[in-house]
């Protein structure tokens, strides 16, 4: 089989139109994609995953029973195959891509909205995508209230995420486009994310972990170091160092789940408050083994993001504060020092 390329320069043709009632409802989203002459010899269904990566195979060849999907002009099934240059239409109109989650009326902290893209700052506690018990009270809910066309958006726009427990800065895309283009740039490592993270014991020297993640061949809630595991690579940078703790800037390479928490856990250097991987602090003051023991979550903090804007490649940055927990944590350690 042909494998598609993954250089985001092949969408150059995609356009999506929307039209949107006064009430701010989405009324039609129409689609309008040029097949990749990389794409030549696969299925209809499998060049449109290739396409668009955030809807799933399912829900394709459902709208290609619907006669949603065409392929220059007329209906085929999903077995059809695909040479390049062919003129695909979708037409997912009144047919949400989020139908079984509802709007909620959550703040969302917003440091940044235009009409591509919105740059979020999410507080430690909040899940970003329903599900695992926490169908409610999302990140996802939230933005499907605070814009009604995201509804028409795969995981309404959301292209990567954070861990419940884990706060600080995410991007979500307010296009189908912005959102192809987005998780172009995270797969081909574009995207710069970096994180403060304390860790338990004394980092000596700046590193790199190259190790795969993969889920953990027991506890399969849990993540893990496997040798079948998909490529993961962390860069870490020390800030300061603390009795019995070191602050790390973190940097992603990749982004798979639980990474930096897995990769530090890996090296010894689990995170102060991880409740999965975390380990009990070893040799310290007293006070300062109680402070990081209860702790109530992993400290990690999502805090620079850099990309390039999905409409005109401009690159822009933004950078979050610590949230008052960590800042608390880390200014008694500092009184410590």
């Amino acid at each position: 089989m042909i494998k598609p390329t993954k250089d985001a320069k092949e969408l150059i043709n995609y356009n999506a139109n929307t039209a949107l009632h006064e009430s701010g409802e989405l009324n039609e989203t129409m689609v309008d994609v040029t097949i990749p002459n990389s794409y030549a010899g696969l299925r209809l269904d499998q060049a449109l995953a290739q396409l668009f990566p955030n809807w799933s195979r399912s829900r394709l060849q459902l709208w290609i029973s619907q006669k949603r999907i065409t392929l220059d002009g007329k209906a085929v099934n999903s077995k059809q195959k695909v040479w390049g240059n062919e003129q695909i239409w979708i037409n997912p109109k009144n047919l949400s891509a989020n139908p079984q989650f509802a709007a909620e009326a959550i703040r969302l902290n917003i440091i940044y909205e235009d009409d591509f893209l919105l740059i979020i700052n999410k507080p430690a506690g909040m899940v970003v995508h329903p599900g695992n018990g926490n169908w409610q009270g999302t990140m996802l809910n939230a933005l499907l209230h605070h814009a009604a066309q995201l509804s028409y958006i795969p995981r309404a726009g959301i292209v990567h995420r954070l861990d419940k427990d884990t706060s600080g800065l995410l991007v979500v895309a307010k296009t189908i486009d912005a959102q192809i283009n987005l998780i172009r740039q995270l797969q081909q490592h574009q995207v710069k994310r970096n994180y403060l993270a304390l860790v338990l014991g004394q980092v000596t020297q700046n590193g790199t972990v190259d190790q795969p993640i993969g889920r953990h061949p027991v506890q399969r809630t849990k993540m893990a170091v496997i040798k079948k595991g998909k490529p993961a690579r962390t860069h870490y940078q020390i800030l300061e160092q603390f009795d019995g703790c070191t602050l790390l800037q973190c940097s992603l390479e990749t982004g798979r789940t639980h990474q930096i928490r897995v990769h530090m856990h890996k090296i010894g250097h689990p995170l102060a408050g991880d409740p999965v991987y975390g380990g009990k602090p070893k040799k310290i003051n007293q006070e300062i083994g109680q402070l990081l023991t209860i702790f109530p979550r992993q400290a990690l903090h999502a805090q620079q993001l850099e990309l390039a804007h999905p409409k005109n490649d401009k690159i822009m940055s933004w950078e979050a504060a610590l949230p008052d927990d960590m800042s608390a944590l880390l200014q008694t350690l500092r009184q410590h020092c």
